[in-house]
């Protein structure tokens, strides 16, 4: 039987990367002030108070963040979520940015849409980031129907150069 949908989801260590270097600075100058003294200063307790508030609303906000694929639609959970029929995708690749590698939708209309999870970079490492992307790949193979037709990229109906933002699948301006 056929699996009717497929969730990809941030790792703990994706999650908390964002914040870690923040989360540093700010108790960094405070390490100092506590093993000078014996007990907590009130310097102190805010930080902590604000660390101990900050880093469990990030885990949460971000433990949505990924792609849920069904057999009509891929879901895109962001900070808002994006729902991508299966039809109205041109192609799924994946792009380096600043050394972190993802997966990108591409539409019709010449959006596209960059998946929060699979990803994989130099910190944050995913081993089976190359199966999920073909999974998503294999997902919209599967299922963009019948009637899908390719829409060839500008610079084959025009003769010009490819779009901005490098989609090549993005109307002409």
């Amino acid at each position: 039987m056929p699996q009717e949908r497929v969730r990809y989801r941030l790792t703990t260590s994706q999650r908390l990367l964002p914040v870690l270097p923040g989360f540093t600075v700010a108790l960094t100058p405070q390490v100092p002030l506590l093993l000078d003294r014996q007990s907590f200063d009130p310097v102190i307790i805010p930080g902590l108070v604000i660390w101990g508030v900050l880093l469990p609303l990030v885990l949460l906000a971000s433990r949505s963040f990924g792609v849920t694929l069904t057999p009509s639609e891929a879901i895109a959970h962001n900070l808002r979520r994006r729902t991508i029929r299966w039809s109205n995708v041109q192609a799924v690749q994946i792009e380096s940015l600043l050394g972190s590698r993802t997966v990108v939708i591409y539409e019709v209309g010449g959006r596209r849409t960059r998946l929060r999870a699979p990803t994989t970079g130099f910190l944050s490492w995913d081993r089976s980031f190359e199966e999920k992307f073909h999974t998503i790949g294999r997902w919209w193979l599967d299922h963009r129907g019948p009637d899908w037709v390719p829409v060839p990229p500008p610079g084959v109906w025009w003769g010009g150069p490819p779009t901005s933002h490098g989609n090549p699948y993005a109307p002409p301006a």
